[in-house]
């Protein structure tokens, strides 16, 4: 058994936590170099928020034309506008089939 001052333990915590914030901060910039992980700038976030779907947005990101999208993901050309647009959400599989192109999630088309 091992006693310590309050004050002891509470330094002791701290500096796990210090050392636990510091391992996740190195496994995201790991994640990130590796390409694992992708993180927005503060003005990607502001365009994706101002964007019409997030579709729009990660489409033009990476470069792409409705068109190429289209002929890689197999979903209508049109009906990729038409999400795009706000007009139609797009169910579950062509977001699914349109995400594995962009190299993204569902979740993030939504």
């Amino acid at each position: 058994m091992v006693m310590l001052s309050a004050a002891d333990y509470e330094r002791l915590v701290e500096a796990a936590e210090d050392l636990r914030d510091i391992e996740i901060g190195e496994r995201r910039i790991r994640a990130i170099e590796s390409g694992e992980s992708e993180y927005l700038t503060s003005e990607e976030a502001k365009e994706l928020l101002a964007a019409k779907s997030p579709l729009a947005f990660w489409r033009k990101k990476r470069g792409l034309t409705q068109g190429a999208l289209s002929k890689a993901s197999g979903v209508a050309q049109g009906f990729i506008s038409e999400i795009e647009a706000g007009n139609k959400p797009g169910g579950a599989a062509t977001l699914k089939k349109l995400a594995a192109v962009l190299k993204l999630t569902v979740d993030d088309l939504v």
